[in-house]
């Protein structure tokens, strides 16, 4: 069978943080079907924290793989790094070494799904040299380049150069929706050089049985008071300022009755001035408005379950996983009209255009009352299909399978 190398630099890079984002949800998810898939074919490999490079010690690296998922499914909410004295011990047990293994007919294939560093072509070459391996690897959006207004100031620098080393030495890349894949394709045939593109929805994400029943449980407790939840880093492109100024305008307009809550799930981020000063200095929301910063699998879920619909008015998406999860979920999904979201929400979803603040308002209220758009989506909801990982693995192995010959 064929060898699989699984860059799990990201997780690695992640120890201290007590949640994971998107894309550490990606990189587990390919590390647990992989396994699933290839077993001991599988290895595992990092460019570490500490600055060695190479193949992570096996046990090593599962072990630290069943603990971190322990602490994203029922961990602290704690919103402040673990300490670097506390991780010590296991980024010592984590620390990569130069493999002397060579497979003995197919070439291996070494996958990455994270950018992690993308950023050093020559660290990127060296591994694969080292290995002697084919490169599939996730590409996950092109916003910072496509919407540099979006991205920190140094975004689209780092992320054409993240590109240039997908289009310069990646043998085929995985793409999480055809808008990506459109995007990539164009910004590699500029770059001198198309790799196999291949598109594969991201899974939606499946809680254990008796967390799920938690969550719902939570949930039920949670919906005396009408309220809708929006899922993401608090940055510029999610168009959080959007909904602030809706429930600021609710807040000035409407009984307090009529008001319901909004919960805002997602770490700070940047440029975000005026959303930040939204959150702490106008005391109109205050009552209304709650923000969480850090959170747990189940309180996430349980959040999610319970509200009237999801909010995602984002200007650009490459996925939009709180969309699939929500859907998932049986709950409505309020959000932007735009290619990534319509590619995963299909027909279910009410769409909008991000900037249409009185439609959103009309949709909202809508939703808060259950009235017709609220019943007419519950009913499409029925013919959504989830995304699953398998389907997105099933991509992945056939594409493994035609770098390993």
């Amino acid at each position: 069978m064929t060898t699989v190398i699984l860059d799990i630099s990201r997780l690695i890079s992640r120890i201290r943080h007590h949640t994971p984002s998107g894309v550490d949800r990606v990189e587990m998810a390919y590390a647990r079907g992989l396994l699933e898939r290839y077993g001991d074919n599988l290895h595992f490999a990092a460019v570490h924290p500490l600055g060695w490079k190479g193949r992570v010690p096996r046990n090593a690296a599962l072990g630290y793989l069943d603990w971190l998922e322990r602490c994203w499914l029922t961990g602290s909410d704690e919103t402040r790094q673990r300490s670097l004295a506390s991780v010590m011990p296991t980024l010592l047990r984590l620390r990569p070494r130069r493999s002397r293994e060579r497979a003995a007919t197919n070439v291996p294939v070494y996958v990455q799904v994270s950018p992690h560093h993308l950023t050093r072509p020559k660290a990127v070459k060296a591994m694969l040299e080292s290995e002697r391996a084919s490169f599939l690897c996730m590409v996950h959006d092109l916003i910072p380049i496509e919407y540099p207004e979006y991205a920190r100031e140094s975004g689209a620098r780092l992320h054409r150069l993240r590109m240039q080393t997908v289009a310069d030495l990646a043998d085929a890349v995985i793409v999480n929706s055809a808008a990506t894949g459109r995007s990539l394709a164009s910004f590699a045939q500029a770059a001198g050089r198309v790799p196999s593109i291949h598109v594969a929805l991201l899974g939606t994400e499946k809680l254990p049985q008796d967390i799920a029943a938690q969550a719902e449980a939570n949930a039920s407790a949670a919906q005396a008071q009408p309220y809708f939840v929006c899922v993401g880093t608090i940055e510029p492109r999610k168009n959080h300022l959007l909904l602030l100024n809706l429930w600021r305008r609710m807040a000035e307009t409407l009984p307090p009755h009529e008001i319901p809550r909004l919960v805002i799930v997602g770490r700070r981020g940047w440029e975000n001035e005026q959303v930040l000063d939204m959150l702490e200095r106008c005391a109109a929301l205050h009552p209304y408005v709650e923000e969480i910063n850090g959170c747990s699998d189940v309180r996430l879920a349980s959040i999610v379950r319970g509200a009237r619909a999801l909010l995602m008015p984002s200007f650009a998406e490459g996925f939009g996983m709180p969309v699939a999860e929500a859907l998932d979920a049986g709950v409505p999904v309020i959000c932007s009209d735009i290619a990534a979201h319509r590619e995963v929400g299909g027909a279910v979803p009410d769409y909008l255009d991000p900037l249409d603040g009185p439609g959103w308002m009309t949709l909202i209220r809508d939703h808060a009352r259950v009235g017709a758009a609220a019943i007419a989506q519950r009913a499409r909801l029925a013919q959504w299909h989830a995304p699953t990982w398998n389907e997105h693995l099933d991509i992945v192995d056939r594409a493994i399978d035609q770098l390993a010959l």
